[in-house]
């Protein structure tokens, strides 16, 4: 069996290393441009980020989650409409989204009705076997969900926040997988938030949310477990429609938290993703543990249910040796990758560039094919970020098109070869 190869789709508006940020328009015409390659290519799982509201306007709050950042993350707001759109241009690729944030944009119960309806629509065509892939998270930024009422309520949530919001994504998941498995739900037959000692850090952490809760609660001693109101508060409910094609729905948490990872897998089945920068060891540690909490509907874990994303930076260009070609790919890497620590930080740290590097794919075709044998396994899944901060939607088409035709079957040969 042949490694599998995606594709990450970021559609972020920012800055390349020379300044430049395209218009909106732009940006959404490059992607489709590169989606239409990746279809024709033969990329399994085209995977399209997922933001919401102004990185730029969150700048001005109180608490800017991402101070520096210029330009916006991600102009998919809504993969929805984003993934039957995709659906529509395409023939071959499937589309998945990483990650929606069920914690914003209404919430788990207006993010499970959206799916289904995707799905019915998608599946009106009884022979359409091209199955839509929802990775879904808390959301890497938090400002995309606070306007959506997750905030602390009081001094205890205010204590106890972030380990809190861990605890409100599950809640949120529950919610969500429940309805999209059809079931009636209402919010006081959904899983309690009871926070203990073992949910922090330290010790520190704790006795703070101790503190809080016998200040609020007017306690004489620091309780064991302080239980949280839910977050979401509801009598019966169930989402329409209800006869969508489920057969093409396939879930994936992005989440590294194992307690997460086991309990969505208590309802339905549920894979996992992983950053580029996950050590091995956590991988297998992560393999390890899903052969063991994977839902059975799904199926038995296999390598490829946990995609494993990689930034490429590959050249293949006319007219340059093989070696200029590695040098070239070096000093694009390292002004991307400077460029989104610049971003994110407002400050370009050598040390997470080199980091960043060291877990990337660069150099030409026979060098970012010798990568893949030594870092992946053979039955690994890639899915491969090749817009990184890049805005050159030609060039980018044409590293696409060198690694499908010219990586992959090396690496496939020297796989065989081993």
């Amino acid at each position: 069996m042949d490694m599998e190869h995606d594709i990450f789709f970021s559609i972020s508006q920012t800055p390349d290393h020379q300044g430049h940020v395209p218009d909106e328009a732009t940006m959404l015409l490059n992607f489709f441009q590169q989606l239409d390659c990746a279809d024709k290519l033969g990329f399994g799982i085209g995977w399209i980020a997922q933001a919401h509201l102004s990185t730029e306007t969150q700048k001005l709050n109180q608490r800017p989650v991402v101070p520096h950042w210029k330009g916006e993350v991600g102009l998919c707001t809504d993969f929805p409409q984003l993934a039957l759109e995709s659906f529509r241009r395409t023939s071959n690729i499937e589309i998945g989204s990483a990650v929606v944030s069920i914690l914003a944009s209404g919430g788990p119960i207006a993010q499970a009705e959206r799916i289904a309806n995707v799905l019915s629509l998608h599946g009106l065509d009884k022979n359409e076997h091209r199955r839509l892939h929802v990775g879904f998270s808390a959301g890497r930024f938090e400002f995309m969900a606070r306007p959506y009422g997750i905030v602390p309520r009081n001094a205890i949530e205010e204590a106890a926040w972030p380990v809190l919001r861990g605890q409100i994504f599950l809640e949120a998941s529950e919610i969500f997988l429940r309805l999209l498995r059809g079931d009636v739900v209402r919010s006081d037959a959904v899983r309690k938030t009871v926070l203990t000692s073992n949910l922090f850090r330290n010790d520190k952490d704790w006795k703070a949310v101790q503190s809080a809760a016998m200040e609020f609660e007017g306690l004489e001693s620091p309780p064991d477990t302080v239980q949280i109101p839910n977050r979401y508060v509801f009598e019966e409910l169930k989402i329409v429609p209800t006869a969508f094609r489920r057969d093409l729905l396939r879930l994936v948490a992005g989440t590294h938290d194992a307690n997460a990872q086991t309990f969505v897998n208590t309802i339905m089945p549920v894979k996992v993703f992983n950053l580029s920068i996950t050590s091995p060891e956590v991988i297998d540690a992560t393999h390890e543990r899903m052969k063991l909490a994977y839902h059975q509907d799904g199926g038995d874990w296999k390598r490829s249910d946990m995609p494993r994303t990689s930034f490429v930076f590959l050249n293949d260009e006319e007219g340059l040796t093989e070696e200029e070609q590695s040098e070239a790919a070096h000093t694009e890497a390292e002004r991307a990758l400077g460029a989104y620590w610049n971003a994110l930080e407002g400050t370009i740290d050598p040390d997470k560039v080199s980091k960043a590097a060291n877990n990337a794919l660069i150099g030409n075709v026979a060098e970012v094919a010798a990568q893949i044998v030594e870092r992946f396994h053979p039955e690994d899944r890639i899915m491969a970020w090749f817009d990184f901060f890049n805005h050159d939607s030609e060039r980018v088409c044409r590293n696409m098109t060198a690694y499908m035709e010219r990586v992959v079957p090396l690496v496939n040969s020297m796989l065989e070869g081993a």
